[in-house]
């Protein structure tokens, strides 16, 4: 991979419209779907990305940070399948500012082509523990559960059809660029395919506030050698559907008056628990 450094001064030039008014908004209704891209931001996030494959568009950073892009792509191009020359578009702090509509801050910005999504089966092959996010919309406490997922050994990460995108931009800078190290896919539809994972040998443990529901404790005393982990959105939680579907139900004991805890944080207590 070489680099092509462009200076650019105009924030209207056409050919930065991949990073024009980049909040989570027009990401969702303009850039991400419609052109098949993601934004990676900061340098380790880039890097991350690049390490697991992913090709980049372009690259738009503040001349500071091209001698740390260049140190990343010397690592890197040694590696046969890196890409040929890339794109750097090269601006002054104020004109990135007025291009994207922030304070680029983290290093860099790199609009990344989105890969295709694998198979479920494929994503599961080999998987032993899985986590299942069900409808979690906020992109804050996606980007967290990857990065627990990833931290506690996670096998594969599977989202449903109305979850957040593991690849938006504040769902990957939360992650750390973990959404690029945890295999994941959309599973669909949901919540029927339950029966999907248990022909795949999975148990499926819903974590939810019910009468029936046994504790985190004994499902790690009792632990199935194949275990799919569903969290739900805060508020109105799992649907129940999927509660009713699943193998077992789980809580979390609580304290102190209070009844449940912030999806995110519930994620990293129960792989943590439930870690090999």
């Amino acid at each position: 991979m070489h680099l092509d450094l462009t200076p650019v001064t105009d924030p209207a030039d056409d050919r930065l419209a991949d990073y024009v008014s980049l909040t989570d908004v027009a990401l969702r209704s303009r850039h991400e779907p419609a052109r098949g891209l993601y934004i990676a931001e900061s340098s380790t996030v880039l890097e991350r990305a690049l390490r697991a494959g992913h090709r980049p568009r372009s690259v738009l950073l503040a001349p500071r940070w091209v001698p740390d892009l260049e140190r990343m792509v010397a690592d890197l191009s040694a590696d046969p399948g890196s890409p040929g020359a890339v794109t750097v578009f090269v601006a002054d702090e104020a004109v990135l500012e007025a291009i994207t509509g922030f304070h680029v801050h983290r290093g860099a910005l790199a609009a990344m082509h989105r890969p295709p999504l694998a198979p479920v089966e494929a994503v599961l092959a080999g998987a032993r523990r899985v986590a299942v996010l069900e409808d979690v919309v906020d992109h804050t406490n996606v980007g967290a559960a990857f990065r627990s997922a990833a931290a506690l050994g996670v096998d594969a990460v599977l989202v449903t059809p109305r979850c957040a995108d593991p690849l938006y931009r504040r769902s990957v800078r939360v992650s750390m660029g973990t959404v690029f190290q945890v295999p994941w896919t959309r599973i669909d539809p949901w919540p029927g395919a339950i029966d999907q994972l248990r022909e795949l040998g999975f148990v499926t443990a819903s974590l939810a506030l019910s009468d029936d529901a046994i504790t985190l404790d004994a499902l790690v005393a009792d632990l199935p050698e194949r275990l799919a982990l569903v969290l739900g959105a805060e508020g109105h939680g799992l649907k129940p559907a999927t509660v009713a579907a699943s193998d077992l139900v789980v809580r979390i004991p609580m304290a102190g008056g209070v009844d449940s805890l912030n999806v995110a944080a519930a994620a990293a207590v129960a792989f943590w628990a439930t870690r090999a």
